[in-house]
């Protein structure tokens, strides 16, 4: 694997039964990428990811991260590994503010334990990725407010918040802006295009407008297998994802 890759899968397959749910996929992820996996509902994305992030056993084919095989990991195990997942539908301790949410995968990290997030003044470490965090993804003004008063676009991105809190080398962005409404969701634009440069990212979305804007090179993925990859540009014009993907007049550029 080339030094500049940090992820990548090869031959990746995966069969539910007589179903082929992912069909030979190879897609490689390069240093400090933007990269979105977009496909029409059913193309296999889900089951992709799923099987990157260890929810799921390839039938076949290989996972590495960092040129290390991790087909065989744990979840957790390649999260330890800097392999991090947002997920779209929303999972957060909704009895826990996002301080103390932060403050305690910030010290788990850190290797505290997670139970410390009540001591948060005993260490300045802790303390100081917190604001750190809280500020990068405007959430200052509702540290302290329950997750379960937030606004859905706050709750959005403190699950970002949670996922940087994991110091991750590679972020899988689960779709970042779903269910998100319009008048929330150009702060969290501006929060991913933000995302720092040295975390690999790979966006997974169904939101043309962010796709386009984010990502320096697309993976088209139509039953299973990968259609085509490229630029933002070279997918626009490719007649077979317009067809199969954007439909007539809705490819960008």
């Amino acid at each position: 694997m080339s030094e500049d890759t940090v992820l990548s899968c090869t031959g990746l397959s995966k069969k539910f039964g007589g179903i082929t749910a992912t069909d030979n996929v190879s897609l490689k992820l390069q240093r400090g990428a933007r990269h979105a996996l977009i496909g029409p509902n059913g193309a296999g994305k889900t089951t992709l990811i799923n099987l990157l992030t260890g929810l799921l056993t390839p039938t076949a084919g290989r996972i590495e991260l960092l040129g290390v095989d991790i087909s065989r990991l744990a979840p957790h195990q390649r999260v330890q590994r800097g392999l991090v997942r947002t997920f779209q539908i929303n999972q957060l301790f909704d009895g826990l503010t996002p301080l103390q949410t932060l403050a305690m995968t910030v010290s788990q990290q850190l290797g505290l334990g997670a139970s410390l997030w009540y001591h948060l003044g005993n260490d300045r470490r802790v303390a100081d990725r917190c604001e750190q965090l809280l500020n990068q993804f405007h959430l200052s003004e509702v540290m302290d407010q329950p997750t379960t008063q937030l606004a859905y676009g706050k709750r959005r991105l403190l699950e970002m918040a949670i996922a940087l809190a994991c110091e991750p080398r590679v972020l899988l962005l689960d779709e970042p802006v779903a269910g998100v409404p319009a008048g929330e969701r150009e702060e969290l634009l501006q929060t991913v295009a933000n995302l720092p440069a040295d975390v690999s990212v790979l966006l997974i979305e169904h939101d043309m407008d962010l796709v386009f804007s984010f990502a320096k090179r697309m993976t088209v993925l139509v039953n299973g297998a990968v259609l085509t990859e490229g630029s933002p540009d070279e997918i626009a014009a490719d007649p077979r994802v317009r067809e199969v993907y954007l439909g007539h007049g809705e490819a960008h550029g």
